[in-house]
């Protein structure tokens, strides 16, 4: 099941918001505290709270902070609403915006004006959706697998949809639905991915050439920067030419 990983086209990791330790650790709890409120405070029983506590983890967040966005959340005492927008970037890029946030009409508000100021634009529900679909994403180092055939079975039995794997790491795709079962699976098999997330994966892309990604990828950023992004999705084609003038 090797093969184009989707994911790793539209994956980008920036060491400037990695630095930004104190925005991280907002948007854990946040997801902490709304997968506790949806799903209820125990891990066992609610895949998304163990996902973002596992993430914390991660991320070195303290087990009392992890405690205190629990019980916030499974309380009620936080206010959040989860939306996700839609939009275009330069070039025609389709941009998902996922949000965690108190005040909708304020988010709507920045983030129109964020896309307009980078010669894109805010669109309704619906608008770019239809060119993504919700996957689960697990992110394996090579080195944690001592029987790959064994493993590659476990996670086709487990509804793996894609298994892309390389010198140094496996990817594992699976179907929204079935993200809860390949957790439950990899966690029978004591393995610990590094890194998993339920993501919006492009159906189809945009190539744009340097000059003209360059305007896509200001306006990313600018909307990762945001307080009340969570995540953000795209469609840009990070062709070898963007993937080398972004490591120069």
């Amino acid at each position: 099941m090797a093969g184009h990983s989707k994911w790793a086209q539209i994956k980008r990791k920036k060491a400037a918001n990695d630095a930004k330790r104190g925005q991280i650790f907002t948007r854990l709890v946040r997801e902490i505290t709304v997968a506790a409120r949806e799903g209820g405070p125990n891990p066992d029983f609610n895949p998304r709270l163990r996902l973002a506590i596992q993430n914390a983890r991660r991320a070195n967040m303290p087990k009392d902070v992890i405690e205190r966005a629990i019980n916030k959340g499974s309380s009620g005492a936080e206010t959040y609403t989860e939306v996700t927008y839609e939009g275009y970037g330069p070039g025609g890029v389709a941009i998902m915006v996922e949000t965690m946030t108190d005040n909708p009409n304020r988010t709507v508000s920045v983030l129109r004006t964020t896309f307009n100021r980078a010669g894109g634009s805010l669109g309704t529900s619906g608008s770019v959706s239809y060119l993504f679909q919700r996957k689960g994403i697990f992110i394996i180092p090579a080195e944690r697998i001592s029987n790959e055939e064994f493993f590659m079975e476990k996670m086709i039995e487990a509804g793996a949809e894609d298994i892309e794997t390389g010198e140094a790491t496996i990817v594992v795709t699976t179907a929204f639905e079935d993200f809860g079962a390949m957790q439950n699976a990899l966690q029978a098999l004591g393995i610990e991915p590094e890194e998993a997330s339920i993501a919006w994966v492009p159906t189809t892309y945009v190539q744009l050439s340097w000059e003209e990604a360059q305007k896509t990828l200001r306006l990313l950023e600018h909307l990762e920067d945001l307080d009340d992004v969570q995540k953000v999705y795209h469609n840009l084609e990070m062709t070898s030419e963007i993937v080398e003038k972004l490591s120069a």
